[in-house]
This record gives structure tokens, sequence and C-alpha cells, in this order.
């Protein structure tokens, strides 16, 4: 028998704490024996002490036995999901999900909701009129069935206890530990029941990893974990120092996400979307697949419509806006140099896109168009981007969050989208 004040005391100590102490603390957390207060200090402990390889597996095998893993055996084909660390104009699962399921390969793709600067899959998805992300897991199962994508919530008995500690971490400081954020995304992802999964680690400013360093632990840390749980892992380091994409919103995402599908969509987020499917393809067995291909001969968007019509949603029904735009002007001429990802996801929350809390409500149609990338020449008056919001009172708090977030400058930096590739 232990007791939380033991446990907590070992990693404060800095000491391994023992297989059976994690089993007992997650367990014990998750059905209430371990308080809040209890749980904080010890994720504290963990952020300042850290945790070796063992340890983090064990704490992510623990919180996947504190709910259901699903089983998908009888989806009957390959099963590969897509995660990613949270960017700013990260619209990539809308064009990804279709596109690798059109291959005839399953994509379980269990998403969330936008917090801060960084938006929402469900978010994005909810603009469609009608479109659902809540299912039994028999639902689930006949989507991946047919037509082969399904993206949504996940379950309420999937990892509870991650979902009990991300509340928790969240309020206290803790947030910011590769152990803590590792087994959290893997607990969900293992539970899940995929096959395969291939990881989208951001890096730069408007991603949670600033470094190219930091983001390369916490990718490799989640290859392992995968190994180690019978799940086939890769990752992509790619870059977040500006938005992909020229949308940064709600329905705006969805918009661009269309265009991806019908052939066109930016060069960036193209280029993301065949990339992450290829390797998707590459872990599910068809390494020559040609994802680039299906993009441009409608397979995609084909699948695209089956899967909206199968969750509940309007494929044809026009995506809301919002009532009032403003546009933000060039104030030199010269090349844009900076378009900064974290300004711009703290503008495009100010307008309405985001929320503080996971229970507050967003705006559908706010957000952030831009009428140029880096690199692109503009002259002093021009405008380089559009705010949207419902409220044009929002305008003002919106244009704050730009300051210093745009440069113009006399000559472009190069970018560079895929910075590494872990497996």
């Amino acid at each position: 028998m232990f007791s939380a004040v033991d446990v907590i005391r070992t990693k404060r100590d800095g000491r391994e704490l023992s297989s059976a102490q994690i089993d007992w603390v997650i367990d014990a957390y998750t059905k209430g024996v371990v308080a809040d207060e209890q749980m904080s200090a010890l994720a504290m402990a963990i952020v300042l002490n850290g945790a070796n390889d063992r340890e983090i597996s064990d704490w992510t095998a623990a919180m996947i036995a504190s709910g259901e893993r699903l089983d998908l055996s009888g989806v009957g084909k390959p099963t590969v999901d897509k995660h990613s660390t949270g960017g700013v104009g990260d619209k990539i699962t809308l064009p990804l999900a279709p596109l690798v399921a059109s291959f005839g390969v399953a994509v379980p793709q269990l998403s969330g909701r936008g917090l801060g600067h960084t938006g929402g899959t469900l978010d994005k998805l909810e603009t469609i009129p009608g479109f659902g992300v809540s299912f039994t897991n028999a639902q689930f199962v006949a989507g991946l069935k047919n037509p082969g994508a399904v993206i949504c919530a996940a379950g309420q008995e999937l990892a509870p206890a991650d979902r009990k500690l991300y509340a928790l971490r969240d309020v206290t400081g803790t947030v910011e530990s590769i152990p803590l954020i590792a087994s959290s995304i893997m607990s969900k992802k293992i539970a899940e029941g995929t096959d395969a999964l291939v990881l989208d680690v951001k890096v730069g400013s408007g991603a949670f990893m600033k470094s190219a360093e930091q983001a390369r632990e916490l990718a490799s840390t989640m290859v392992k974990l995968g190994a180690a749980h019978g799940v086939r892992c890769s990752a992509l380091l790619t870059n977040m120092d500006t938005p992909l994409g020229l949308m940064v919103g709600n329905a705006i995402e969805v918009a661009e996400s269309l265009d991806v599908l019908a052939g066109g969509g930016p060069a960036d987020v193209v280029e993301l979307t065949v990339a992450l499917a290829k390797e998707m393809l590459t872990l599910a067995g068809q390494p020559d697949a040609d994802p680039a291909a299906a993009l441009a001969d409608g397979r995609a968007m084909d699948t695209w419509r089956k899967m909206v019509t199968a969750q509940g949603g309007a494929p044809d029904a026009p995506l809301p806006t919002a009532a009032e735009s403003e546009e933000v002007r060039a104030d030199a001429d010269g090349v844009v140099g900076t378009l900064d990802a974290y300004a711009i996801g703290l503008a495009a929350w100010r307008l309405g896109a985001g929320r503080a809390r996971q229970s507050d409500p967003v705006s559908a149609g706010a957000g952030v168009e831009l009428l140029c990338q880096e690199g692109d020449h503009v002259r002093e008056g021009a405008p380089i981007m559009r705010l949207h919001a419902d409220d044009p009172q929002r305008f003002a708090a919106a244009k704050e969050a730009l300051d210093g977030g745009i440069e113009i400058s006399s000559q472009s930096k190069p970018r560079e989208l895929i910075l590494d590739t872990i497996s």
C-alpha cells in the first residue's frame, strides 16, 4: 500500500518512481483517492526533476489502463492516425484524413478543441452545418469501414486519467514537461486502438516547443512510447514560426482546406498534407502511393464529401462568415520578412476564433486572413491582412496583438517547412 505523500517525496527528491507506485497513484487519482493538490505537487516534481524512459512508459500504460482501449480489428483494413502538437493555421487534419482514406486505409482521428492562440480541429469542423463530433464506439468503427475516416472527440472512457490530469496541469503551471506532454498525447492515441501513428511536432514561435532541440526530444520520446506499446510511429518536425496557409480561424480554415481538396490551396499546406500522407501510407503498407495525385484527380474530395455526410454535415452548405472585417496595411515598402505565428494566433483569438477556457464559445467566422506571405513584396499602404469578427470592438485588441509581429524588410529569408523526420 502506498501513500500520495510518499510518492510525491520520491520524485521531489529526484528518485525514480517504481512501476507499482505509478500504477497506484494514477489509479488512485482517477478514483478520487489522491486529491488534486497532491497530484499537482507530483506533477510539479516531474516538471522539475524529469522522468526516465521506463517511468514515462509506465505512466503512459497506467493512464491507458484507467479506461477502455478500443479494438479496431473489426475495421478490416490498416488503421493509421496523425497527431499535431498544435499550431496556428494548422488545418492539415481536414484534407489529410480523407486523402489517406481514399487509398483504402482507415483514419481514426480523435481530435480536440482550440485553447489560447492555437486552433482546434473540432471547432473548425463544427462550422459545417450539421457536422457531429460525438460518436459511440460502434458508430466510430462503422465510419472507419465506410467512408474510411472519422474525425471526432474522444469518448469519456478513453484514458480518463489523462483528461483529469490535463485539466489540472493547465491551471497549475505544470504543462511544460516532456514526460507529461508525451504520456498525455500517447495514452490517448494508443487507447484509440490505431495500428500506426504519424506525429507532426511543431517548432517555433506559434508552437508549444520553441526550439528544435526540445521538439526532437518530445518526438523521440513519443516514437519510443509507441514502439513500447505496439504502435508503429514516426514523427515530422515542422516549422511553426509563421502560420500555415493564409487563413487562421475556424470556418475560413475549412474553406482553405476545401481549396486543397480541390487540387489548389497554398503551397505550404499542400506540401505538409502530402508529406504527412506519404508517411501515413508508408506505415500502412503503401510506400509507393501518390497522395498528390489523389488531390489532383478528386478522389480525396469525394472521400471528404462522404465523410462530412456520414457525420451529419452538409458538404454543400455555405460556411458561416463574420459580420465585420477590417484591413491591416503595410507601414513601408519592402519584403514581408516576418509574419509571427504567435502574434497572428493571438490576434485570431482576440477576434473571437479561440477561447481562454475549454467551456468558452468561439465565433465560427472570426479570424485572420493573410493577404501575403513571407517573402512577398509589398508597397506602403497595401493591405497585408484582413481581420474578421462579429464584434467590431474586437479589432483594436487584435491589432495590438499584431504589434511587432509583422516585419517589412529589405530582403526575404528562406523558410524550411519540414525540419526533420524521426522514426
